[in-house]
């Protein structure tokens, strides 16, 4: 007998009506779901990235709670969203992903009225940006901050984040 995939429900979305640019992922991954965290592996690279390029104290920012970290994210006009509400899968690879529900990434103006600019985080996530084109915005493809997604250096996937945010006008004096 085969055990059935599970169904997983996703985050909800981390948005006010301040954001400016919206990161999308694809979904959380197996640590993110269990720990109710966006990018909540230790070894993604996201919030570090975040850090390093929003604040003049990266170690501070990495060493908050996370209620506090996404609250300061979101003060920096930065929000966070996965491109599927639920899906079926097996661990934490995109690759796995089965029978994948859209969240509704058509809403993210009324969300977000302040909204300049999407990004997506990673492969899986672009293959929306069909959608988040229709928003009439910049719509921008940015390396998967993943520690799956191994073959960048941190060095590189800050640098391309750093252009975005840089392009957004996101990107403070120390950066």
């Amino acid at each position: 007998m085969t055990q059935a995939t599970p169904v997983l429900q996703g985050l909800p979305p981390l948005l006010d009506a301040h954001t400016r640019l919206v990161v999308l992922g694809s979904f959380p991954g197996v640590a993110s779901l269990r720990s109710q965290q966006y990018y909540g592996h230790p070894q993604n690279q996201f919030w570090k990235i975040m850090a390093t390029l929003l604040s003049p104290n990266a170690a501070e920012v990495l060493a908050m709670p996370y209620v506090e970290r996404a609250q300061w994210l979101l003060s920096q006009g930065v929000g966070l969203w996965d491109v599927y509400a639920q899906c079926e899968r097996v661990g934490s690879l995109d690759a796995h992903i089965q029978n994948a529900q859209p969240n509704d990434l058509l809403g993210l103006r009324e969300r977000c009225p302040r909204l300049v600019a999407i990004a997506h985080n990673g492969g899986e996530s672009f293959k929306h940006a069909k959608f988040t084109r229709t928003l009439s915005l910049p719509v921008h493809r940015l390396p998967s901050t993943s520690p799956a997604h191994a073959s960048w250096t941190f060095e590189r996937k800050c640098e391309a984040w750093r252009e975005v945010l840089e392009a957004e006008g996101l990107l403070g004096s120390f950066a």
